[in-house]
């Protein structure tokens, strides 16, 4: 039985290199790169492997970036369910540049997702049984896949009579909180396009956080601060979780790492206070990790203790 399956519409092979120098109109010459999975949900159900769960990813992959997909997911031991669509499946490109150690980050579009594709992948997620406890939708959408889709996987929790845990962001967001999720996990950007303004303080953050759950569009918040930690707004009171201070060395798959965390304490009974917690301490164990390495479980949980609300 799977207690959390992901679902990521626009997955890609992440291929991450190192340069001395980035230099325009030259050639650069770069060490050997190294390839991982990635996407939204495909990277949520690796760290939650890390964390020593087991989360199940169903994506669409096609071509053979698509093939080397399922084999580096095949390598890390991830279950994975891929549908297969014409296309090729993104790569996306990391460069580290030695001399200022700083990160350049190219993100492709992804292929034209037909619709007989995506409808497919919404059946995909009707044929898990049983149905997990919990859904998690992360990650952009491509072309071709509508903006309300994620409203659609609302609707296909409902049947499944299971949670929906929604990280995207623009109208794909706005759409999922129109339908009503269980969680959504906004960084402070994403929040306010759903509020339609600018965030200016602490204050706006907890009343639009708030109006987002009186108004049934979710029923628990998380508001992603970075280093600030998180904000979780629910039934009751709201509650900061500040991040412990920690060595950066590269943000890629911290939200990712965050949604993880929470989404594995929530499916072992955690409250939501206390899952928001381990999220913060996985989000916070993934910026230690170099490129678009995810957490690593012995930092989380060391991090998890050091963690106390406001």
């Amino acid at each position: 039985m799977h207690t959390v399956v992901t679902l990521t519409m626009n997955p890609s092979v992440d291929k991450n290199a190192v340069v001395a120098h980035v230099v325009a109109d030259r050639k650069l010459r770069c060490e050997p790169p190294r390839h991982e999975p990635g996407g939204g949900g495909i990277n949520v159900a690796r760290a939650v492997g890390r964390l020593g769960g087991n989360a199940l990813a169903v994506y669409p992959a096609g071509g053979a970036i698509g093939e080397m997909l399922r084999d580096l997911l095949d390598n890390e031991e991830v279950e994975h369910w891929p549908i297969e669509v014409e296309g090729m499946t993104r790569e996306n490109l990391t460069v580290l540049e030695e001399a200022s150690d700083r990160q350049f980050r190219f993100g492709m579009p992804g292929p034209t997702v037909q619709e007989e594709d995506y409808k497919r992948c919404l059946e995909a997620l009707r044929s898990v049984h049983p149905s997990p406890d919990y859904l998690v939708a992360s990650g952009s959408l491509p072309p071709g896949v509508p903006e309300d889709f994620y409203a659609r996987v609302a609707h296909v929790a409902r049947e499944m009579n299971c949670r929906l845990i929604v990280d995207t962001s623009e109208e794909a967001l706005r759409a999922a909180a129109d339908a009503g999720v269980y969680l959504l996990k906004p960084n402070m950007r994403e929040l306010g396009q759903l509020a339609g303004k600018t965030i200016e303080d602490e204050k706006e953050q907890v009343t639009v956080a708030q109006g987002i759950v009186e108004r049934g569009q979710a029923e628990a918040v998380v508001v992603s601060l970075g280093a600030g930690g998180a904000l979780l707004v629910s039934d009751g009171e709201p509650v900061r979780l500040r991040a412990p201070t920690v060595q950066i060395r590269s943000k890629i798959g911290a939200g990712d790492s965050m949604v993880a965390g929470i989404t594995l304490a929530l499916a072992r009974g955690k409250s939501l206070e206390d899952a928001t917690r381990f999220g913060v301490a996985a989000g916070a164990a993934a910026v230690m990790t170099p490129g678009t390495e995810l957490c690593r479980r012995e930092d989380t949980e060391r991090l998890y203790e050091r963690i106390t609300p406001e």
